[in-house]
């Protein structure tokens, strides 16, 4: 093979990578991207290590749709508004680079305030139904006894959330969530850092909206094997959450 042969063949070759690149870039940008759960603040709705789809095109697009977000703009374009209950990857405030996932729960304007465990939106107590007690949470490196219970918001929407019986956050100060902010909790309400802690994630600006999770497409529970350890894959594989939509 001549000199010019191996050179185009080369070309050829940076070519097509380049190309397939952008076109990941492209889906990871505008339409789904994968992320990983690293931690216990959405149990039980979701677990660590659970592998999930997040549409990226539900809220619209900001600096945060594409990778290590560029200072391009501070617009988001083809901006559709989340809705109370939505599960939501966002940026946090603090950084605008760590990624969290949490739970809409309040919209621009709303004031929320926790009274002796119980969720009030604008002065009105959400419904909430317990359905199990004495389930084993994990918070951390720490194990939690907790009861569940199946929540309503003011929209309609349904949804687990668990609490200890006597958790850290029984009640607070009111939360009035400013003009084009969210508010956002973690279902498992007493191992979760979110908008309640105003100092290090707070209310949400829409610019920080990432997007909607869709679906779990794969789940390891790390505490039984990770998956460098392949041969023990059939012990920690979660087949019942495979594909599971949320």
């Amino acid at each position: 093979m001549n000199t010019k042969k191996i050179i185009q063949s080369i070309y050829e070759n940076v070519k097509t990578l380049i190309g397939a690149l952008i076109i990941a870039i492209l889906i990871r940008s505008l339409l789904f991207q994968p992320f990983y759960i690293p931690s216990s603040s959405m149990e039980p709705t979701l677990l660590v290590g659970d592998r999930i789809f997040v549409s990226k095109y539900t809220y619209g697009y900001s600096k945060h749709s594409f990778p290590f977000s560029p200072n391009i703009t501070n617009k988001r374009f083809y901006s559709k508004k989340p809705k109370r209950g939505d599960l939501v990857v966002f940026k946090t405030p603090a950084d605008n680079r760590t990624d969290y996932i949490k739970r809409l729960i309040g919209l621009p304007g709303d004031k929320i305030q926790f009274i002796e465990g119980e969720i009030f939106i604008n002065n009105k107590k959400i419904l909430r139904k317990q359905i199990e007690n004495k389930i084993i949470i994990r918070c951390g490196n720490f194990f939690l006894e907790t009861n569940t219970y199946i929540e309503t918001l003011p929209n309609g929407f349904k949804h687990l959330a668990v609490y200890k019986k006597k958790g850290s956050l029984q009640n607070s100060k009111i939360f009035k969530v400013p003009e084009n902010h969210y508010f956002l909790l973690g279902d498992n309400r007493d191992c979760s850092k979110d908008s309640r802690y105003l100092d290090s994630v707070g209310y949400v600006n829409n610019l920080n909206l990432v997007g909607e999770a869709k679906l779990i497409f794969f789940s390891n529970d790390t505490n039984k094997s990770s998956l460098l350890k392949f041969w023990n894959i059939n012990k920690s594989f979660r087949i019942e959450r495979l594909f599971k939509g949320l």
